[in-house]
Order: structure tokens, then sequence, then C-alpha cells
């Protein structure tokens, strides 16, 4: 039986896989480093807006560290997992991962488990 915690962390996986989709060392060829983390002016923002966005940026990145400091193949589950949930479909997997399904749900169980655990510690749910 599905919770509400299950449903938030659903929620955090999915927006936390297309964040990180769309991270980019370098966003354009020749683009100088030193600028890469400058924001462009949010004069059109309201403070509620921009409250919310380093919210979810600071949610995003927390989730980054705690699964990037899993071990494999925990790591590898929760990657594929939060990947199905971003596509809404149950097609990707990782190589990482045992092939059985019965074998793969259960690590990926305890893999969701032991990053609930990361999160609550850190303070994201």
């Amino acid at each position: 039986m599905r919770d509400e915690t299950d449903n938030i962390l659903d929620d955090l996986l999915s927006r936390w896989h297309q964040w990180a989709r769309g991270f980019q060392i370098c966003p354009a060829q020749g683009a100088d480093p030193m600028f890469r983390n400058v924001k462009s002016g949010r004069g059109w923002d309201s403070t509620q807006e921009i409250i919310e966005d380093e919210l979810s940026a600071s949610t995003m990145e927390a989730i980054d560290f705690e699964v990037g400091e899993m071990p494999e193949p925990h790591r590898s589950g929760i990657y594929a997992h939060a990947r199905n949930l971003a596509s809404r479909h149950a097609v990707w997997t990782s190589p990482r991962l045992p092939t059985d399904p019965m074998e793969r749900a259960i690590l990926i169980l305890e893999a969701r488990t032991a990053l609930l655990k990361r999160l609550f510690r850190a303070g994201v749910m």
C-alpha cells in the first residue's frame, strides 16, 4: 500500500531526473567556465517565484548528492527508477541491476528505503 511519502518521493525523483538531465558542464562550445553559474536578472519574477526556484534548486542538489553517495547497485536502481518515473513508462533498466524482475523490484525497494532515510537526515523530506 502506497502512502503519501511514496508519492512525494516519486514526485521528487521524477523532478530530480529532469533537473539532472538538463545539467551541462559547459552549456555552449567556447563558453567561459568562469560564467557558468551566472544568473540573469530576475526583475520580472516575484519574490515568491525567486524563493521557490532557490528552494527547488537546493532540493535537487541535495537529492543529487544523496543519490551520488549511495553504493552500487542501489545508485543504479534509483537512476533507472527515476528515469522510469520521469518518462511515465517502466521500460528503463540498467545492466548493473538484476535481470530477474522480482529481484530488481526488491533491490529498487531497498534503494528507495535507503534514499528516504538519507533524505530525512538531510532535511529534504
